[in-house]
């Protein structure tokens, strides 16, 4: 079976280096699905998004991923993303108190990003709504 090399990386830590089968992520253009030999492609990850990579093994890692870039190279996928955790890192209560805090400050466009991280964190976690 053909693999993508895939290597996400957040600001602050390497979050994941593998084979991989295919990566999906929603990007400002929409959700895109990339499998071995997909064309080079450069995408603004959603602010938000959630990044699920489907390992070599079937095990699929799911990410809670907050803004920066997807590249698609021949050489493989790399995601760089401004802050990501995996799904399994996710203290859910603080995300929801997170987002509660955030809703409950408006419009302000802090809030509302922080409102966005939140709701990514919970999608990832499989706790949204």
């Amino acid at each position: 079976m053909a693999t993508l090399q895939v290597e996400l990386v957040a600001v602050e830590r390497k979050i994941w280096s593998g084979e991989a089968t295919s990566v999906i992520a929603r990007t400002t253009e929409g959700e895109l699905g990339v499998l071995p030999g997909h064309a080079p492609l450069l995408g603004q990850l959603a602010e938000g998004g959630v990044v699920t990579i489907r390992t070599e093994t079937g095990e699929d890692m799911v990410i809670a991923a907050h803004g920066g870039f997807l590249s698609i190279t021949e050489r493989g996928v790399s995601i760089l993303a401004e802050t990501a955790e995996i799904s399994s890192e996710i203290d859910v209560e603080r995300a929801r108190e997170a987002l509660r805090r955030a809703e409950s400050e408006g419009d302000d466009p802090d809030a509302v990003a922080a409102a966005r991280r939140a709701q990514s964190r919970l999608r990832a976690a499989g706790a949204s709504d």
